[in-house]
């Protein structure tokens, strides 16, 4: 296949179309981190990094597009999660790959794009996911997969539909369809917390104040 090229093949897909039902039903793309919207902020992390970049979100869409990116909504029924969002920015990509971020990883890495690109060129894949260290109980680390930051070929629109609108709801189990390198951030100077998801109120204090 042609080799990606971060800067002018990759658009960018913040998802923030949740319904934040860990935090009480909040909006949680316009929950505030070190002083802006989560939302807002993933944007400005990832923008630098691709050609351009769209928002998935279900509801706020007009505060939401404020934030200055084009803004597009699910269009299967019943939040079925993060996979309806990868739907509809395949649908509204116009590039050769898509970058999907959730909204509520606030300090996701800068070299997120390039990182992912090299290894989806090295081995000629259709997804590269990251793949981030995780302390378990008893303190070892192990590398587990983060399925919602992936880079994927918008020539996979068909079989995710397909997925999709047959019930499938795991990002896992539509990844594992097809050929899919898993990209480790364990290297040294990698920040451990990089992929950290918030999922209330508290947990995004307590990572503002770490």
């Amino acid at each position: 296949m042609t080799p990606i090229d971060p800067r002018h093949d990759i658009t960018g897909l913040v998802l923030a179309g949740g319904r934040g039902t860990r935090m009480g039903g909040l909006d949680k793309g316009l929950q505030y981190f070190e002083g802006e919207p989560l939302a807002l902020r993933a944007l400005q992390r990832l923008a630098p990094q691709i050609w351009t970049t769209l928002l998935s979100a279900n509801r706020n869409t007009l505060t939401y597009e404020f934030f200055g990116a084009p803004v597009v909504s699910d269009n299967v029924s019943d939040y079925p999660g993060p996979l309806a969002g990868f739907l509809v920015g395949l649908a509204h990509c116009r590039t050769p790959c898509l970058l999907t971020v959730p909204c509520d990883a606030p300090r996701f890495p800068l070299d997120l794009a390039r990182r992912l690109t090299d290894a989806l060129n090295a081995d000629d894949a259709d997804i590269a996911m990251v793949s981030a260290p995780e302390v378990q109980p008893g303190g070892h680390v192990v590398l587990r997969p983060q399925p919602v930051f992936c880079l994927l070929r918008n020539t996979l629109r068909d079989s995710l539909d397909q997925f999709v609108h047959g019930g499938g709801r795991k990002v896992s189990a539509w990844t594992a369809m097809h050929r899919t390198v898993q990209v480790p951030f364990d290297r040294p100077g990698d920040a451990p917390d990089a992929f950290f998801n918030v999922n209330t109120l508290a947990e995004l204090q307590a990572l503002e104040r770490r």
